[in-house]
């Protein structure tokens, strides 16, 4: 289906052009937002996605002398990945005219667009801008948009997009966990989206089994599955790790006699979820997730889950979990707090319990865990990062700095590695009892 444009309270101009997922959820995005980070894989459409974008802002513009800008990081890049898309798409409209040696589209609205390079910065200074994007931002130099691109926007209130593939935890990285902030706190201005190559569709399984063989791990993760840690050394569990695990599962007879424990994560403040989640040995269930919840209705959730799961232990943080302990003692139930930062049973491996519980969570996937196809737990198991104190002990990065890095608290992660906070024994053998659909097992 082709997009269809008044061209500024004229006549109506088509583009030849057909948006395809992820594409069709990203334009929205784009129309509504002033600021947007896009992060994809390699071939997913970014830059036909972005030039057409750009195209229709241009044409709907109603202010005179509009100008929109697309960046790359070195203009003979800029000329080979977007200068012919610009041709091809603006080749059925009326009264364009192309100037090949300012590499400058003129539309008939009066609005042009020009295709530049970050590597002469100093060639946008001075002028305005209704839009702007900056393409391969990973490669763009630092500052770039805070000296010069920003105050461009200023007088048109313009608006940019951010895209990319990542590069590992550099200046793109930064910006993508800042956008994940703004996201939070500005809904309505800033969008953040991330579209990895086995969730986009855009690459058929077969071809990306294919070049996941044939390519190397961290530039696997890093350029089709958007994972930003794949050159780092300290990310805990890596994204492959867990990609391997959601494409495993095991049947109720092969759970059978494995105990069943829940883990519960209660929200501290704000934006956090509470969440609960459910194991049985290798098997690891959908997750509840519950947003905005007080302590009693949350109480009441994991009381349901208790009946219905019949876990033989179940773990609640601490944290912020008294209010759902005590509610659950009173009623009747036996749960066990978990102090995240207390002694671990491991004291000369861990440097506390959260850590202990995250690196046991990891040993079960390596030893072939299996989850439930959550984009949102992929993420969260995948954030944290480990060092390792004066001692030698491992130590997790905190839930406060991951949200002050990420946006966010990895609380699926968390419900999860609660799971594993001490050693636990089926009370029965009769663990193929529990084949329960609304768990998810096979």
């Amino acid at each position: 289906m082709r997009r269809g444009h008044a061209l500024a309270g004229c006549l109506q101009a088509v583009i030849p052009y057909a948006p395809r997922y992820p594409q069709t959820e990203i334009h929205p995005n784009l129309e509504t937002h002033r600021f947007c980070v896009l992060v994809t894989h390699r071939q997913m459409g970014k830059t036909v996605c972005t030039v057409n974008h750009m195209l229709k802002s241009a044409l709907v513009n109603p202010l005179s002398n509009a100008r929109y800008f697309y960046v790359a990081p070195f203009l003979k890049q800029a000329k080979l990945i977007a200068w012919d898309y610009f041709k091809r798409y603006t080749a059925p409209l009326p009264g364009v005219k192309l100037n090949e040696a300012e590499l400058c589209v003129s539309l008939p609205t009066g609005a042009k667009i020009w295709v530049a390079g970050a590597d002469n910065p100093d060639a946008l200074r001075g002028t305005y801008a209704d839009g702007v994007a900056l393409d391969e931002y990973a490669q763009i130099k630092p500052g770039l948009f805070e000296e010069i691109i920003r105050p461009m926007l200023l007088s048109r209130a313009g608006w940019a997009v951010f895209t990319g593939t990542p590069k590992g935890q550099n200046a793109f990285y930064d910006l993508f966990l800042f956008a994940q902030k703004q996201a939070a706190l500005c809904p309505l201005e800033w969008w953040c989206g991330v579209y990895p190559a086995d969730e986009s569709g855009v690459i058929s399984k077969t071809e990306l089994e294919n070049i996941r063989q044939s390519t190397p791990a961290n530039i696997f993760r890093q350029e089709y599955l958007c994972d930003f840690s794949a050159s780092a050394d300290n990310a805990l569990i890596a994204v492959d790790l867990v990609l391997q695990a959601q494409a495993r599962g095991y049947g109720a007879s092969q759970l059978a006699g494995a105990p069943r424990i829940v883990g519960v994560d209660p929200a501290r403040f704000g934006d956090d979820r509470s969440v609960i989640f459910c194991r049985q040995g290798l098997q690891a269930f959908e997750p509840q997730v519950f947003c905005h919840i007080d302590n009693m209705a949350l109480a009441a959730r994991v009381a349901q889950t208790i009946e219905s799961f019949r876990p033989d232990a179940v773990f609640i943080d601490a944290g912020c979990g008294s209010g759902v302990i005590d509610r659950l003692r009173q009623l009747g139930f036996t749960v066990t707090e978990v102090p995240f930062g207390s002694t671990p049973l491991q004291e000369g491996r861990y440097a506390n319990k959260r850590a202990e519980m995250w690196g046991e969570m990891a040993q079960w996937l390596q030893s072939g865990g299996a989850l439930p196809k959550a984009p949102a737990l992929k993420a969260d198991l995948c954030v944290p990062q480990y060092d390792f104190d004066p001692s030698g002990k491992m130590r997790l990065e905190s839930k406060d700095k991951i949200k002050e890095r990420c946006g966010r608290s990895p609380d699926l992660g968390d419900a999860l590695a609660l799971t594993f906070a001490f050693p636990v024994r089926a009370r029965s053998a009769m663990g193929a009892e529990f084949a329960r659909s609304d768990y998810g097992v096979l």
